[in-house]
């Protein structure tokens, strides 16, 4: 079938917005949407958020809200480790200031994207941004200088939303790819669980199982109890079973520890069956006064002084790409399941989204905590319920909360929430099949997309992989003409950016 005529959803291509997680997968019906008799608003919320005209309510906006903090909250405690190593002077980021700008800056970007975007999109420290950040740091420039070229590369996005360009681009993919990028995300946040969760470890040659070949020690034994209990609470249509999921998982993580004294998994692999990154257990103190010291503290042109002006502007090139498309294929991925994609499979009034998402990089750099970029973990709450902005504000608000309670927040163990991501994976993958099948060209790029998210770890290399294949091979079967020509330009920066390396050397 030629891409074109090919329908941009399938019956299983996102959840509509009257239905759970479980109506799919129980196998319930699921008609196309369709426009039906105008519903008058309840009230101005209602009004401003669009809340009933999305078939959607305030109770599934605040449970959808709560779940996507719970599974996205370890960003608070894993950023500050991330960046918690020396730069090229030997100076440090204090941990407990980035783990409180940490929240601050997630807790104010999401609320403005729900503010401003009204979609149920969050935001927080873009994870494998910041590890490029640190490995910079580590070995090139200071820790302002780092952030500073963040601060550049968020003013460079922002400059390519406000002229159209990142949304014309986001257009310019095709839906072929647009439904891989979403599968390839499903992989991709099956993998993340199950990585959080130990039950896939570093390894010889690649990953192992477990501990040793076997699902071994109480952590795991929490994961598992978790992903069986989501999955009976979804099928068995159980409104909100993602976020029962994560609560009961927590409470039995906290008494497991108490009983069993697991500890926490160690870097030198001494404790394999510890918990992996939060040890659940109920904090000394409750709440804590935040550590903002590190705001402001970025050299916006510091690094060109110091690497020169070619290496610098390849680091921030680097970063921009990686920023740029991650929120494409996350914007994409998140609307389908919601069902709040068009049949282009673009999201209607994107630009307020990708205005607040560009932001939020120059923010994140500013504070020195890295750039910040909508997350994948929205899909979670969009699962559970949540259809507008006013869910992204319940989960800023609960972030701008952890700022004052992070010893709380570190309750919740990454066993606890992995059930959850394990779950909302399976639930995007059935769009699998809505894609095109009988034609090599268009089914190469999209195996490469899925492929490479979850197997390098990136969801911007699975979309560079699948964008240099799909011109190639479009143009090689003599379909060029169906090539957006933004195509070429996307094709040529993704070839520049996997040999950064090389030309990095060269430079």
């Amino acid at each position: 079938m030629p891409e074109k005529s090919r329908p941009a959803r399938g019956a299983s291509a996102a959840v509509p917005a009257g239905d759970t997680p479980a109506d799919v997968a129980a196998g319930a019906p699921r008609p196309r949407r369709s426009p039906g008799p105008r519903v008058r608003p309840r009230n101005g919320v209602d009004r401003y958020f669009g809340i009933s005209a999305r078939r959607s309510t305030l109770g599934r906006e605040v449970r959808g809200g709560l779940t996507t903090f719970f599974t996205m909250a370890y960003i608070v405690v894993l950023n500050p480790i991330i960046l918690s190593g020396t730069d090229v002077t030997g100076a440090t980021l204090p941990f407990g200031a980035v783990a409180a700008v940490t929240a601050l800056v997630a807790g104010a970007l999401t609320v403005l994207m729900g503010v401003v975007g009204r979609y149920p999109f969050a935001l927080a420290t873009g994870l494998g941004i910041n590890a490029i950040v640190a490995v910079f740091a580590a070995t090139q420039l200071t820790w302002p200088e780092i952030m500073g070229l963040v601060v550049l590369e968020g003013l460079l996005i922002t400059v390519l939303v406000l002229t159209g360009f990142r949304k014309a681009v986001f257009e310019a993919i095709p839906p072929q790819l647009k439904t891989a990028i979403a599968v390839g995300i499903g992989f991709f946040l099956t993998i993340i669980g199950l990585a959080d969760a130990g039950v896939i470890r570093p390894g010889n040659p690649l990953i192992s199982f477990g501990v040793n070949g076997q699902l071994a020690g109480w952590p795991l034994l929490v994961f598992v109890v978790g992903l069986l209990l989501t999955a009976v609470l979804v099928v068995r249509r159980v409104r909100g079973a993602l976020l029962i999921g994560i609560v009961v998982s927590t409470v039995l993580a906290i008494v497991v520890e108490a009983v069993a004294g697991v500890g926490a998994r160690t870097p030198d692999g001494s404790n394999p069956r510890g918990w992996a990154l939060q040890v659940p257990t109920l904090p000394a103190e409750v709440v804590s006064a935040p550590d903002l010291s590190i705001v402001g503290q970025f050299s916006l042109f510091g690094g060109f002084e110091r690497i020169g002006v070619v290496a610098a502007l390849l680091i921030v090139f680097s970063i921009m790409i990686a920023d740029f498309f991650d929120t494409v294929g996350t914007v994409t991925a998140v609307g389908a399941e919601g069902d709040l994609l068009d049949e282009d499979r673009n999201l209607p009034g994107a630009q307020p989204v990708l205005l607040v998402d560009s932001l939020a990089a120059a923010a994140g750099g500013a504070a020195s905590v890295s750039s910040n970029t909508t997350y994948i973990e929205s899909a979670s709450g969009v699962a559970d319920g949540a259809r507008t902005g006013l869910a992204s504000v319940v989960t800023g608000v609960l972030f701008l909360l952890a700022m004052f309670f992070t010893p709380l927040v570190q309750v919740v163990p990454s066993e606890a929430a992995a059930p959850a991501l394990v779950i909302v994976g399976a639930l995007m993958i059935s769009q699998i099949r809505t894609l095109t099948w009988d034609d090599m060209s268009l089914v190469i790029p999209a195996f490469l997309t899925i492929a490479l998210m979850p197997f390098t770890y990136s969801i911007t290399n699975g979309i560079g992989a699948g964008v240099v294949s799909y011109v190639l091979l479009r143009s090689a079967v003599g379909r060029r003409r169906e090539v957006h020509p933004l195509m070429w330009v996307i094709a040529a920066a993704f070839v520049v950016y996997f040999a950064l390396e090389p030309l990095q050397q060269l430079f």
